[in-house]
């Protein structure tokens, strides 16, 4: 089932909590219009009894019932103000009663004479008389000693007729209103949704050929505005990734073929013609040796692209940064000899704990030294050191070797990135991935790498890690 767009969910959600609202405002307004109305009516029935106490009151005390009838009969049919009262005496003497509620036969409600006079209060009540709707009122009052019981009405047909008419207008105007409502809320939606529409629609023509376009940016300083933003920082991040994927793939075809070319070359140059042993043995040497570098090349690009897709995780665990250093002189001791190379290592006394991964360590190590060894000309000199300045664990190499432009110190960590192919080449340089296989052994254990060179006078590259926290030491053993 095709879900409804956000813009008509808006609206619907619009429409029920304006309806509900209009449900309750018309509700109050009603319940707030009938009670007024009904105070009205109430305070004219108040009024009326209050005027009777008086005329009762302005009689005189030792006034006959039969008399009280007369004055009272006089008073309230000639001004037809009592066309709707009746008075009497406790519990059946009449001294009025109006002709139309003798004719209706309305009694008013029987209260006990002998409760207390605070408990017998006024009692308001609407009745049917007929085909009018009344209001009544029965009271007690007690008059110089004598009690008297007043029931008198008011005819509501205003009241009724207004109510019925207000509840008619709410049901008439509410589809109107709600109906109004709903259009203005989908257009309001609309105009708020428009700036997505139009993200939509932009970010449907960016492609892989034109990740440089980006969205158009928003100035309305709300959430929009900062979906618009991020979106166009992804598209950044997006565009980086590809470009460095495509750059990636371009260089790593290149550095093949080369390799490949020669590999052919050198195969083709030996089938053309019958050879001696020693000219085959040559050439297969040098095939060898091109098939080794290319393995090399092809293993190292397998680690940059485990790392980048996370599956070349660490194994971090407590280790000694000083024995890893010594395991690593040893091992390039003899070959560094080899080259008539000067090789010096001094490793801090005690123990150098990082938390870090062996193997990565020690093949950050190796790629450092390979590089020493390969750009540094006979009789010259490699330093291997590691120490401690403050928490962290400071590891140096430092050759005397053909050293690094200036310009080039800034990218030399860069994939494929060599200063001089042609001269890399002739001195058994690789493909320039040494050193970021190095740069991201080192992020990964959170660590930096800083290399200051001169040409001619060598270079020292500086690696510098976290030590592992002597609390955590202690509670390791």
């Amino acid at each position: 089932m095709k879900r409804l767009s956000i813009g008509l969910r808006l609206t619907l959600w619009y429409l029920l909590v304006f309806a509900a609202a209009q449900f309750l405002f018309g509700t109050g307004m009603w319940i707030i219009l009938r009670h007024s109305l009904y105070e009205i009516a109430d305070d004219e029935l108040t009024n009326q009894v209050d005027d009777l106490r008086h005329f009762l009151e302005a009689q005189k005390k030792d006034a006959s019932i039969a008399k009280l009838q007369e004055e009272v009969t006089e008073a309230y049919v000639l001004e037809h103000s009592g066309d709707y009262l009746q008075l009497y005496v406790p519990p059946e003497e009449w001294i009025y009663r109006a002709s139309f509620m003798q004719k209706m036969s309305f009694l008013p409600p029987v209260q006990d004479p002998s409760a207390d006079d605070s408990l017998r209060k006024p009692i308001y009540e609407d009745r049917q008389l007929g085909t009018r709707p009344f209001r009544f009122l029965t009271q007690h009052i007690a008059v110089h000693g004598r009690q008297f019981t007043v029931q008198t009405g008011v005819p509501i047909d205003d009241i009724a007729h207004t109510l019925a008419l207000f509840r008619r207008y709410l049901v008439m105007f509410a589809p109107i209103i709600l109906l109004a409502a709903s259009v203005g809320g989908y257009w309001i939606s609309g105009r708020a949704l428009s700036p997505v529409d139009a993200l939509t629609r932009a970010a449907r023509t960016i492609s892989g050929s034109n990740l440089s376009r980006r969205l158009e940016p928003l100035h309305t300083g709300d959430e929009l505005q900062r979906l618009s933003d991020t979106l166009n920082e992804m598209l950044s991040r997006i565009e980086t990734a590809f470009l460095r994927v495509t750059q990636f793939t371009a260089d790593a075809s290149h550095e093949l073929r080369t390799p490949i070319s020669l590999i052919r070359t050198e195969a083709e140059i030996v089938l053309r013609k019958s050879r001696t042993e020693e000219e085959y043995r040559d050439a297969l040497f040098h095939i060898r040796m091109e098939s080794e570098a290319t393995t090399s090349m092809v293993e190292k690009l397998l680690s940059l692209a485990r790392a980048d897709s996370g599956q070349n995780a660490l194994e971090m665990r407590p280790v000694d940064l000083g024995e890893t250093v010594r395991r690593a002189a040893n091992e390039w001791r003899a070959l560094i000899g080899s080259k008539a190379l000067e090789f010096t290592e001094v490793v801090t006394a005690g123990s150098l704990r990082v938390i870090g991964d062996d193997t990565a360590l020690r093949q950050l190590l190796n790629i450092l030294l390979d590089n020493a060894v390969k750009y540094t000309p006979g009789a010259g000199s490699i330093h291997l050191s590691v120490g401690e300045r403050g928490d962290k664990a400071v590891l140096k190499v430092v050759d005397s070797g053909i050293g690094i432009a200036v310009e080039d110190q800034t990218r030399i960590f860069e994939r494929f990135y060599r200063a001089d192919k042609a001269r890399s080449r002739e001195l058994g340089g690789g493909a320039g991935l040494g050193l970021a296989i190095a740069l991201w052994i080192v992020r990964q254990h959170h660590g930096s790498i800083q290399v200051e060179s001169s040409p001619g006078k060598g270079s020292a590259f500086a690696v510098e890690l976290p030590l592992q926290p002597t609390a955590v030491v202690v509670l390791a053993s």
